[in-house]
């Protein structure tokens, strides 16, 4: 079993990088990427436990675009290092991170509910806190009975507390991400909510701009989904990933490790038939080795 899309408390999963792959073993994964939220804060220990445990390391990142409608997030994997580019923009969307944060806390109390940013860098060990955070300590604090409600009442998008998450321009992520010796996936293409009718267009796009991937296979996506998203990678001369995009069980019920798109599992070929081969290209050798 392979997963290619995870997430640790770097950034906003519930395993630490060494928790985490430890579970990733007691899964059978014998491939698996570490792409957290903006950060590659937890690459190098996520790496040393996959040696430990022996699993198949990919180094990776997930990073915010700037995108007029849904979500866009870009995937680098593979990377061997964090190069200058990279890290001015994990400095700039931590910035953003934190003044975002610190609105919704402004907007919590203005509705009773009240929450610091102090108070969860505290709690959670991190300072790349996001809403699944104060989700979490809302319930804790008794303010809503689940996470999800938290979300529902305040945080979606035209709820009281909403704030829009702003990111980085798609040149300049893919920039660094290929200073960085890794390959730009596109995560979960129908979070941009763009319609089946105008995705082609808008993928040719973005794939000239170049991001070599898609991640076809994802949790949130029907399985004929998916199987429609490879067919246009395909078609566009792109890599098809997948990826469960967990977050641990606790965050997202839904979304098991190793699992992906109708819950099956997620497919050895998305490695050895489509990231592996490029990324030897990318790389020149069989090497994954990432240094910080």
């Amino acid at each position: 079993m392979i997963d290619l899309h995870t997430h640790s408390t770097a950034s906003d999963g519930t395993c630490t990088p060494t928790e985490l792959i430890r579970y990733a073993a007691s899964k059978s994964i014998s491939v698996m990427a570490l792409t957290d939220h903006d950060t590659t804060a937890g690459l190098t220990e996520a790496q040393e436990e996959s040696r430990k445990q022996g699993i198949l390391f990919v180094p990776g990142i997930e990073i915010t675009i700037n995108w007029p409608t849904g979500e866009f997030h870009l995937l680098g994997l593979g990377l061997k290092r964090t190069s200058p580019k990279l890290r001015d923009i994990i400095a700039s969307l931590k910035d953003e991170r934190r003044n975002r944060n610190l609105r919704m806390a402004e907007k919590l109390r203005e509705n009773g509910v009240v929450i610091t940013c102090e108070e969860l860098e505290e709690k959670f060990g991190t300072e790349n806190i996001g809403r699944p955070h104060f989700a979490q300590l809302m319930v804790e604090k008794g303010y809503v009975k689940q996470r999800q409600a938290a979300f529902d009442k305040y945080f979606a998008s035209g709820r009281p507390c909403y704030i829009a998450r702003g990111g980085v321009d798609l040149d300049c992520a893919v920039e660094a991400i290929i200073e960085s010796g890794g390959v730009p996936v596109q995560a979960h293409p129908l979070s941009m909510y763009i319609s089946w009718g105008k995705i082609e267009e808008t993928m040719a796009g973005i794939r000239d701009k170049g991001v070599m991937g898609l991640e076809a296979w994802h949790s949130a996506v029907r399985i004929s989904e998916a199987e429609r998203l490879e067919s246009l990678a395909r078609q566009l001369g792109m890599i098809s990933t997948g990826g469960s995009d967990f977050h641990g069980e606790k965050v997202r019920a839904d979304r098991h490790i190793g699992f992906t798109a109708g819950k099956t599992k997620i497919q050895d070929r998305l490695w050895e038939e489509e990231l592996r081969p490029l990324l030897e290209k990318v790389h020149g050798n069989q090497d994954l080795s990432y240094s910080d």
